[in-house]
């Protein structure tokens, strides 16, 4: 599976040869490649996939993206109690932040099998 993020462009530049520009994520800014979308410009909105705008697409499908993908953000943080690694303001666990907590036990569902 593969996630394209949303960004608009703040900035376009020649970096040898190479067409590349600074993406905004709403609030969040990242160097892009823009070799595959010829057409973007500072202000147009474009979906990234691992440091490459691949399509541009309008602001209105932009936001909704964006909304769509903090909800799942939220809604996943609901469920677990907290983010997934790499969330939000770098809560949550992983190499970045505490690993797993025994006063924490996963959740399991009655007459489901006991892992441990």
């Amino acid at each position: 599976m593969c996630l394209g993020i949303p960004g608009r462009i703040v900035d376009v530049r020649d970096d040898a040869g190479l067409r590349m520009g600074t993406a905004d994520f709403g609030g969040v800014r990242r160097e892009v490649c823009l070799a595959y979308t010829p057409g973007a410009a500072v202000g147009t909105y474009v979906i990234v996939h691992v440091g490459f705008a691949i399509t541009e697409v309008d602001e209105a499908e932009a936001h909704r993206t964006l909304d769509v993908l903090r909800a799942m953000s939220d809604a996943v943080e609901g469920e677990l109690g907290e983010a997934l690694p790499g969330g939000p303001a770098g809560r949550g666990t992983g190499p970045e932040g505490p690993g797993p907590r025994p006063d924490r036990p996963l959740h399991v569902t009655e007459g489901e099998p006991d892992a441990g």
